[in-house]
């Protein structure tokens, strides 16, 4: 991988400016994630996670049976939101969720090759290959997830198809019980947990964090007496902003979304969050002109 690639990647991954991921690199002999710590060390890249700017548009959809113990969420890409928008877009988006939702694949290349629901005479890629000759863009069926529970499903999907939601609740489908579902999804939605709780966390994870903020506060002078504490609260908000039952509801600050489940008698078995086009790279143009941007500034 060329220096270039790697300074874009960094700066995709932690919002640092050009030359301070170049430095970061030459520090670490080029190594990404031992770059990223180095960043964050050092102060200059102080959030845990930065979410990759958006480079593709399509729809994202959650589809759930009527038992509700049976659901999927879906991404399929195109080149234009103009497209998105399309209604034969939005056909191709429902009859592709339908289609997954009786197959018994769970993988896309796997899938591709699989007759169509609707038309044994054509595969799915054909299928995909006709929308891309009738809308005129590049279609993409980009990733997929399949829940089977013995509890129940409950989707959302937010901002007309850039995100969707499907979770896994463990609880009675009574009709209180999913306006609540609803709230929790939208939560996520919203903010973006990757675990449900904190015991979901690697120890290799954890402890990782734990150098990174020791050595951010030695970068800071603290006295080394107090470091432990300081590295001990930081943990704790590190969990509110990552875990979901940790978090603060969105709908009401003052509880956390596991008080919430507590007080409904719910409890979240796990959930899938897809955000369009979330990882996907940027165009090689707009890092040009941001080196160029960075370079002029200094």
């Amino acid at each position: 991988m060329g220096s270039m690639e790697k300074i874009k990647k960094l700066r995709k991954k932690t919002g640092a400016g050009v030359l301070d991921c170049k430095k970061a690199l030459s520090e670490t002999d080029g190594n990404l994630e031992e770059a990223v710590d180095y960043l964050r060390e050092k102060g200059i890249s102080e959030a845990a996670k930065k979410s990759d700017r958006v480079a593709a548009e399509g729809l994202v959809n959650v589809l759930i049976n009527d038992e509700r113990d049976k659901g999927l969420v879906v991404e399929i890409n195109s080149e234009t939101d103009f497209v998105a928008k399309n209604e034969n877009f939005q056909d191709l988006v429902t009859n592709m969720s339908k289609h997954i939702m009786e197959s018994d694949k769970s993988e896309v290349d796997s899938l591709l090759e699989e007759k169509w629901y609707d038309n044994k005479d054509k595969d799915v890629s054909t299928v995909l290959k006709e929308a891309i000759a009738n809308i005129g863009e590049n279609i993409n069926l980009r990733r997929f997830e399949k829940y089977s529970t013995d509890g129940f499903l409950h989707g959302y999907v937010h901002m007309n198809g850039k995100i969707g939601v499907l979770v896994d609740f463990a609880g009675e489908a009574s009709e209180e019980n999913i306006k609540k579902a609803n709230n929790i999804a939208m939560h996520i939605a919203a903010s973006a947990p990757e675990y449900i709780s904190s015991d979901e966390i690697s120890d290799e994870v954890i402890e990782k964090e734990k150098k990174i903020y020791k050595e951010q506060m030695l970068n800071q002078g603290k006295p080394e007496h107090i470091i432990d504490n300081i590295v001990e609260g930081k943990m704790n908000k590190y969990y509110t902003q990552i875990c979901l039952v940790n978090q603060e509801y969105v709908k009401d600050t003052d509880i956390t979304v596991g008080e919430l489940l507590e007080e409904a008698d719910l409890e979240v078995n796990s959930f899938e969050r897809y955000e369009l086009g979330e990882g996907i790279e940027t165009e090689e143009e707009d890092f040009v002109s941001e080196v160029r941007a960075e370079v002029e500034k200094n």
